[in-house]
């Protein structure tokens, strides 16, 4: 009678769990016939900005932009006057679709036991119908890189797009980086760090040490592949195989100055293409970073200082700062359910100097080129992707941003999610 009790408590909470992470919004159907949006400013990203301008897509794909086009048969028109559109944001680094409640460990699917898994990659996992997603495309996000989390060697990410039936449906590109969490160098003294000053730097160098024996040992991998002369396939090193051949990048995630030089080191020593995320002290070092041309994705939008002698506004004018200085920059808001914070993100960088063109295209193109999509994503230009979003203000200012509608590929998406139905719910509750 126990083991009964406990395998319906089991289904319970499997039932639950499962329940928890499922939204009633159904994807859009693919393009039917062609839709013009008439009148609007679109923001071109690589065109410049098109003040009352019409765009007009077909096939999922934007086939004219201007004035008096020639429309094909069955068009349907949509007048966005006075209207802004944008391509759909891209959200860099984030947990969408992995994780739904944090207190509820079921619903967690982000990270691997143990310290090491190349093998890892981010759409196996995905869930395209977690309640998140909708309340992240309400503001504008359209697409994003998924990222396993770890503690020093995590995975590949994944490009998905926001609006799928299931994982398969909402990949894009299954493997688009190999994401490593840089170990420490510094000492913490935290109220939650037990360890003393002198075992935290034992920790740090044994971290540093087992990273760079992963790829001394994934090079000797690679050069025996080769050579032909490989004994035995081995997944963690082959998943890292594009490492050294500049098919994929090496994504580090780093904050403090001296990770972010080590990173530049090792991967000069081995050729990577390296990709710097986080990075808060990037500011520091922004003349070898634009000289080098390394790509940063800055996280720190809505940051603290991250060191006792950086200034209050340190992390709202580095995005501006490296801007100027010429480094090639994206921007991002990490995690899951905050990313949709993203656009607010940026504006507030434009508030402390960002040119807004620039930061436009740090969330839409730069990712876009970032991820292998960016013949494809990332602007409004005939032949891309009809993926984008139409706004009553600007986008990257919380009070008049006001999403009227988005496209994915064509597809028209809903721009509900449980939020606006709870909102609508208790907007008829009586006084």
């Amino acid at each position: 009678m126990k083991s009964w009790k406990h395998l319906f408590s089991g289904l319970v909470l499997a039932l639950a769990a499962s329940t928890a992470s499922a939204h009633d919004q159904v994807p859009g159907e693919k393009q039917q016939h062609p839709i013009l949006l008439k009148g609007g400013t679109l923001h071109t990203v690589t065109q410049g900005v098109m003040v009352n301008t019409d765009l007009l897509f077909s096939g999922g794909e934007i086939i004219a932009m201007g004035n008096q086009l020639t429309l094909p048969d069955n068009t349907e028109v949509i007048d966005i006057q006075g209207q802004h559109v944008y391509p759909g944001l891209i959200a860099m680094d984030t947990t969408l679709g992995l994780n739904e409640i944090e207190a509820v460990r079921a619903t967690r699917d982000s990270e691997e036991v143990g310290a090491i898994h190349p093998e890892v990659t981010a759409h196996v996992a995905f869930n395209a119908d977690s309640e998140v997603i909708p309340t992240v495309r309400y503001n504008g996000v359209a697409y994003a890189q998924v990222v396993p989390q770890g503690q020093l060697v995590m995975g590949a990410s994944s490009l998905m797009q926001l609006d799928g039936w299931n994982a398969d449906d909402a990949i894009v590109r299954a493997k688009t980086g190999m994401h490593v969490q840089w170990p420490r160098t510094y000492v913490v003294d935290a109220w939650w760090e037990q360890r003393t000053p002198e075992q935290q730097r034992e920790a740090n160098a044994k971290a540093l040490d087992t990273l760079k024996q992963v790829f001394v040992d994934a090079k000797a991998y690679y050069d025996a592949k080769q050579a032909d002369q490989l004994n035995a396939v081995d997944v963690r090193w082959e998943a890292m195989l594009g490492l050294f051949d500049g098919s994929l990048p090496l994504y580090v995630h780093a904050n403090d100055v001296r990770q972010l030089e080590q990173a530049l080191d090792i991967a000069k020593e081995y050729g990577f293409q390296l990709v710097l995320v986080g990075a808060a002290d990037a500011w520091r070092i922004k003349e070898r970073l634009a000289k080098s041309q390394t790509p940063v994705i800055f996280e720190g939008l809505f940051g603290l200082p991250n060191h006792n002698d950086d200034g209050y506004d340190q992390a709202y004018r580095s995005a501006g700062e490296l801007a100027a200085a010429g480094v090639n920059l994206a921007l991002a808001y990490p995690g899951y359910w905050d990313t949709r914070n993203l656009a607010f993100g940026v504006g507030n960088a434009i508030a402390y100097g960002l040119n807004p063109d620039k930061a436009l295209a740090m969330v839409t193109l730069k990712p876009a080129k970032l991820l292998g999509v960016g013949a494809q994503l990332g602007s409004l230009t005939v032949g891309k992707k009809a993926s984008l979003i139409v706004s009553k203000g600007d986008i990257f200012d919380p009070l008049g941003q006001d999403l009227s509608a988005m496209f994915i590929n064509g597809r028209k998406v809903t721009l509900q999610s449980r939020q606006t139905e709870l909102y609508h719910k208790y907007q008829k509750r009586p006084e």
